[in-house]
This record gives structure tokens, C-alpha cells and sequence, in this order.
């Protein structure tokens, strides 16, 4: 039997009159890379930062490795997100900072290493994402977006974390270095054997990054299974939505919100 390793319970999560999140539950099992997807606005990045415990949520509960997350302590927090790499959706690269120091920025912060050493490990795990020595030194602003990403992923895999978060992973990006980017996720989960939570809107990424997939509408999973079957559901919801359907209950659902 596949151990959970990320658990989720009846979470609830409101701003103001807004109900985003109603009652999520969802099950991620150790290293399998489940996607969550949605229209915008549904609260796919909400549920991340409450896993993560960037958000305080309501109500309900969310533990990694048995650890739970909502109403944790600093200490506990802290702890946690040391099992976390993340990749997030504007790259959110430190622009002071030239590429080398941008992908060892965690890292450095847990080990005692030399300048030297600290630039070999950007340089192989750079390597990793494919990209040359030569971009060591430059800063963001002199990277092309799929490059970004690409130094973004790199410092969410430099610690080799267990747990791994992509947050649309793909915006932005033509399609092209968009199938780049998947395929280079893709090999790094599976090269650390880690377990991974996807958002994204990109059904082409869902597909060739995930193992399973859920579905968020109105504040609830309404639909999980794997990625092999997402594409026969005949829930009416996520027909529409994986297959870019202009008419169905999501448009409906659209204009009264």
C-alpha cells in the first residue's frame, strides 16, 4: 500500500465573504506527482500556501509526513519547509543576486561551504535543467523567461527535497519551452523519486508531469484519478475545463461570480 505523505482534510479557507477553499480533502501519496487543476480563482495557490503554511486556514487539517501544518508553530513550520522545493509561477528570482547565488540561496543557508564549492554545486545542478556554465554570473535580468524558469527549478532541486511544488510552471512561456520545461520537471521528480503538487491550467503540462490529477470547483474537489483517465470523465465540469470547451456549466458558473 502507497503511504500518504501529504494529507489533507476538510480544509476551509475564507476571505472576507469569499469562500475559496469549502472542505478540501485530498491524498498525495509518496512519490507520485499529482497536478491540481481549475478555473482561476478557485483556489489551487490558496491551498498550496495553506499546505505550506503561508496562510493560516479556518478550518480542517494538513499534515506532511505526519507533521500538521495548520496552527503549527514557527519551529514546526520551519521544519517542514525544509522538505519543500518550489518552483513559483513568476520565477521569483532575487534580481540583486547573479544565477550561481540564486540557485544556492536555500542551500547555503543550511551548509557551511566555500564559495568554490558552492559554485561547482550550481554548476552541476544548473546542469541538470540544461543550462551552461556560462550563465553562472549573469543576474535575471539578463535571462530569457524559459531561462528563469529553468534557474527557478534549479534552486528548488539544489537541496534535493522530498516534496517538490510547481506553481504554473508553464506561464508565460511559448509552447515550445513549455515542453521543455515539463520534460525537465518531469525527469527531476523522477530522478529524486520525490513527491509533487502541480497547479496549472495547461492541460498539455498536467499531462506530461502527472501520475494523478484533481479537480478544484467551487471550494471542493470534485473530481481525482489518474492522468490516464481524465480525458473520458463525463463530469460535465471537468469535460469542459480538460478539454478547452468556449460553452458548458464552467461559463455559466463564470458569469454568476
Amino acid at each position: 500500500m502507497t503511504e500518504t505523505q501529504i494529507q489533507i482534510r476538510d480544509l476551509k479557507k475564507s476571505f472576507g465573504s469569499k469562500h475559496v477553499l469549502k472542505g478540501i480533502s485530498l491524498d498525495v501519496p509518496k512519490g507520485q506527482s499529482v497536478a491540481i487543476i481549475g478555473a482561476s480563482g478557485t483556489g489551487k495557490s490558496v491551498l498550496l500556501k495553506c499546505i505550506l503554511g503561508l496562510i493560516q486556514p479556518d478550518g480542517g487539517s494538513a499534515t506532511v509526513d505526519g507533521i500538521e501544518t495548520v496552527g503549527a508553530s514557527r519551529r514546526t513550520r520551519e521544519e517542514v519547509l525544509k522538505k519543500f522545493g518550489m518552483l513559483f509561477q513568476g520565477g521569483a528570482l532575487f534580481d540583486s543576486l547573479p544565477v550561481w547565488e540564486n540557485v544556492m540561496f536555500r542551500y547555503r543557508q543550511n551548509t557551511k561551504m566555500d564559495k568554490a564549492r558552492l559554485r561547482a554545486e550550481a554548476k552541476a545542478t544548473l546542469a541538470e535543467v540544461l543550462l551552461e556554465e556560462r550563465v553562472l554570473d549573469l543576474y535575471p535580468a539578463e535571462l530569457s523567461g524559459g531561462m528563469q524558469k529553468r534557474v527557478g527549478l534549479a534552486r528548488a532541486i539544489a537541496d534535493k527535497p522530498g516534496i517538490l511544488f510547481f506553481d504554473e510552471p508553464t506561464s508565460g512561456l511559448d509552447p515550445i519551452t513549455s515542453g521543455v520545461i515539463n520534460r525537465l520537471i518531469r525527469n527531476a521528480v523522477d530522478r529524486l523519486g520525490a513527491t509533487a503538487m502541480t497547479i496549472s491550467h495547461d492541460m498539455n503540462s498536467v499531462r506530461q508531469i502527472a501520475d494523478q490529477v484533481a479537480m478544484i470547483h467551487d471550494g471542493h474537489i470534485i473530481w481525482q484519478g489518474s492522468v490516464k483517465d481524465m480525458d473520458q470523465v463525463d463530469h460535465p465540469v471537468v469535460h469542459q475545463f480538460v478539454h478547452g470547451l468556449p460553452t458548458g456549466p464552467l461559463t455559466k458558473y463564470a458569469e454568476s461570480i
